[in-house]
């Protein structure tokens, strides 16, 4: 499967979730994609697979991670100590090109795989154009000398509000720092991830 690139509004509103940030299109249709509109489809209730698959399809379009990845991330979640699901979310904020996003850098997490694979961040001082690449505790992220003009980013960073309590932004150089692996309370995605274990467990 390759990684999806199609309406990011059919997705949002097949979950009814803006999971990639605001969206018009869910706030005027805040039902399912389709042809008839709210009209009841295939008359049931959903399967308790269908619910577990559903969870599991929506984290991976949140973070924009391929299936394969994504089943080799719970694998390694399982092995941590802890409870598997939040591991999970741990491993997938701990994410390069997810933390470029956190910062500010990028305005989506697509724009910020972008940024990475392009060659216009660098971790600890050092380039690294992997969007899957793990951040350790004290890692410094920034952008490199000479992306540091590119419009992109500098729009991104001046429209960005938000802040998060595991990451330090250092506006002045330009460079954030991963402070710590975030707690699922600090984590605001509407994700819930034990139905993923439960889909993983069967």
């Amino acid at each position: 499967m390759a990684r999806y690139r199609g309406p990011k509004s059919k997705i949002a509103r097949r979950f009814r979730d803006p999971i990639f940030g605001p969206d018009k299109a869910l706030d005027k249709r805040s039902y399912g994609p389709g042809q008839h509109g709210p009209a009841k489809r295939r008359g049931g209730k959903q399967s308790e697979y269908a619910i577990q698959l559903g969870e599991k399809q929506k984290a991976k379009y949140t973070y924009g991670i391929l299936e394969r990845q994504f089943a080799n991330l719970f694998e390694k979640a399982s092995r941590m100590k802890g409870i598997t699901g939040e591991n999970l979310l741990q491993l997938c904020e701990s994410r390069l090109d997810n933390t470029v996003y956190r910062l500010g850098i990028a305005n989506s997490r697509r724009a910020a795989r972008q940024l990475v694979s392009h060659k216009h961040i660098t971790v600890n001082g050092e380039i690294v154009n992997i969007p899957s690449y793990t951040l350790r505790i004290g890692d410094v992220i920034g952008v490199r000398e000479k992306s540091k003009s590119l419009e992109a980013i500098s729009s991104s960073l001046t429209s960005n509000n938000k802040k998060y309590d595991w990451l330090d932004w250092n506006n002045s150089d330009m460079s954030g720092r991963f402070i710590s692996v975030p707690s699922r309370e600090m984590i605001p995605e509407n994700i819930k991830e034990q139905l993923i274990v439960e889909l993983y467990s069967k």
